[in-house]
């Protein structure tokens, strides 16, 4: 959305800029740094600038205006110098809000790689030049670009990898000249600031080919801005991360050397000494692990001579137990072999024994046929098929029967499962009625009448009048009354006591009565589903325990010899033993409960 207030110069310089030649445009752009210093950085004020900036489009002019060449423009290359200052100013603290994704995927990157563009027309202008007028304004331009590069990845750390992986900076550290070649070196020790972790991200061959530079830099050149300046950023490297330090040791095997012979006593000895440290402690770390390493495999050596040799000892025996194995499995084989011919061999005798059993019994039908007389064969064909006939009928009623008996086995099963409970209910119905009986609750009298209650009190007169009672102490009459009492509660708590039996008996009854109704209902194991399984099965881990208990010694008692149960049938109810029913019995399994 358009912001509602903007600053008329961003309006005008558009304007401009839109109406005018490409070779104008660079120059009009040069305005962007007078408006850009007119707040101070870091304030709203300037946050709304370049967010104005960008959305009229002047950021992404000075992003492609870099590729022109100023030879022929108004101020030249410096032009360009201060359009790559302003163009880093521009990018840094602008927060995008709409389409942030075009700003951090594509603008900042292309910007990034123009200004090395810049940087490599800026230097080969500089190596080419002869008058050191020219010369020094092209170093001058070259340093602003690569100061504006630095505060650019500064401010967007992710630019950091992008620098790394262009070709244009390879290109630039890539240069025999000391000045250039010092800029870029700082540019470098920049980015291990910004991102000490950058060179881990980055390709293996783009870190290497940057090593590489900067160790032949340290090795061709006599100069110690370049040498401090190299030293201090493999310094920077070998610190970042021990991978990278374990590279240099390894990659560059006289590094160590030629830093102690070459450029000792130059004025940067301190940094010189930390990476010679660096290197040192990893090939002694190198050394150390080669030393294991040999270790290692001289122990590992020595032990498989050992095991060699133990094995050349007991290998007669493992050759006899292997020869053994092989003449048992062998003699295996070849007794299967022969079990298969022989089955074979019967097999066609059995074939053959039965054709020639068919083929003498037709011959003897032949033969029968030819013996009766020509009007009894109809007659001898109807008896021999009313004689197959009833094989038939014979063989189909003897396999229904037995089918039906298997099939009645199940219900029988439960008919005899479900006498037993009722045995054993009723047995247990009999003793609650009979203690019922013995201990029956105290019953209210009957109201008496009038002329009951003064014959009765005429009666008790009497008795009075005869018997009189002696005179009884105050004591004795407390005492004899807390006795009444305390019989009398503890009469009323029995009462209690066997009222509660009283239901629970009845509950337990009808408890019973269900099982009864869901074995009697129950359907045989071979029609039995998962959904009649869970009636009978529970969770509870001892009702489980108790049910599988009770079914075994239900099996036990299924299995009893038979003189044992020849009186099952004829057996009283009162005559089976209670400790049969407490064991048969004692748990009853059904519905996922358990009922005593």
């Amino acid at each position: 959305m358009k912001p509602a207030a903007v600053d008329f110069r961003i309006l005008a310089l558009a304007v401009q800029v839109t109406e005018s030649s490409d070779q104008d445009v660079p120059v009009l752009l040069l305005k962007l740094k007078e408006i850009l210093n007119s707040t101070s950085l870091g304030s709203k004020e300037s946050q709304k600038i370049k967010q104005d900036l960008y959305y009229y489009n002047l950021v992404q002019y000075c992003m492609l205006v870099l590729k022109q060449d100023y030879s022929r423009l108004p101020g030249g290359w410096a032009t360009a110098a201060q359009l790559s200052e302003i163009l880093s100013q521009c990018c840094v603290g602008l927060e995008v809000k709409e389409d942030p994704e075009e700003f951090y995927n594509k603008l900042l990157p292309s910007s990034v790689d123009n200004l090395l563009f810049l940087g490599r027309r800026l230097q080969a202008r500089f190596i080419r030049a002869i008058k050191d007028e020219e010369k020094s304004e092209f170093l001058r331009c070259f340093r602003t670009v690569t100061d504006a590069i630095c505060w650019l990845f500064g401010g967007h750390i992710q630019l950091t990898e992008c620098v790394l992986q262009s070709n244009h900076f390879l290109q630039l550290l890539i240069t025999d000249d000391v000045e250039t070649a010092t800029a870029m070196i700082s540019v470098l020790q920049n980015i291990l600031r910004a991102n000490s972790s950058v060179l881990l991200h980055v390709d293996e061959k783009i870190l290497h080919s940057v090593l590489d530079e900067l160790v032949y830099k340290l090795s061709s050149t006599t100069n110690p801005v370049t040498g401090n300046a190299a030293t201090k950023v493999l310094l920077s490297v070998a610190e970042s991360h021990p991978q990278l330090v374990e590279l240099l040791s390894t990659r560059y095997r006289g590094l160590r050397t030629l830093l102690s012979k070459q450029w000792a006593g130059k004025g940067f000895d301190r940094n010189l000494n930390q990476l010679s440290d660096l290197l040192y402690s990893e090939s002694c770390r190198k050394g150390e692990m080669q030393r294991l390493h040999q270790a290692a495999c001289l122990i590992q050596a020595v032990w498989r001579g050992f095991q060699t040799r133990k094995r050349l000892k007991t290998l007669p025996i493992a050759v006899t137990a292997l020869q053994r194995s092989f003449r048992a499995k062998r003699k295996q084989e070849l007794q299967h072999l022969k079990r298969l011919k022989e089955d074979e061999t019967l097999r066609q005798q059995l074939q053959l024994q039965r054709q020639r059993a068919m083929r003498l019994f037709h011959e003897r039908q032949l033969t029968l046929l030819e013996i009766v007389h020509a009007g009894q064969v109809d007659r001898y064909i109807q008896e021999m098929e009313g004689k197959a006939a009833l094989t038939i009928q014979r063989h189909w009623r003897g396999y229904r029967a037995r089918r039906k008996v298997h099939q009645q086995r199940q219900s029988l099963k439960q008919h005899k499962a479900a006498v037993i409970i009722q045995r054993a209910a009723r047995k247990f119905l009999g003793k609650c009625q009979r203690k019922r009986k013995a201990l029956s609750p105290w019953k209210e009298p009957k109201e008496l009448t009038g002329a009951q209650k003064l014959a009765l009190q005429q009666k008790v007169d009497d008795y009075i009048r005869l018997h009189p009672a002696s005179q009884m102490p105050e004591e004795m009459s407390k005492e004899l009354h807390l006795q009444a009492q305390e019989k009398l509660a503890q009469y009323l708590l029995r009462s209690s006591l066997d009222r509660r039996a009283e239901q629970r008996r009845e509950a337990l009854l009808a408890q019973v009565n269900t099982d009864v109704e869901l074995l009697m209902s129950a359907p045989s194991l071979m029609e039995a589903t998962e959904k009649d399984l869970d009636v009978f099965m529970s969770w509870s881990v001892p009702v489980a325990c108790k049910a599988r208990q009770s079914h075994n010694t239900m099996l036990k008692y299924t299995r009893w010899p038979w003189w044992k149960k020849l009186g099952d049938e004829v057996m009283d109810d009162d005559m089976i033993p209670d400790d049969v029913l407490n064991t048969e019995f004692g748990t009853l399994f059904i519905g996922g409960s358990k009922s005593s």
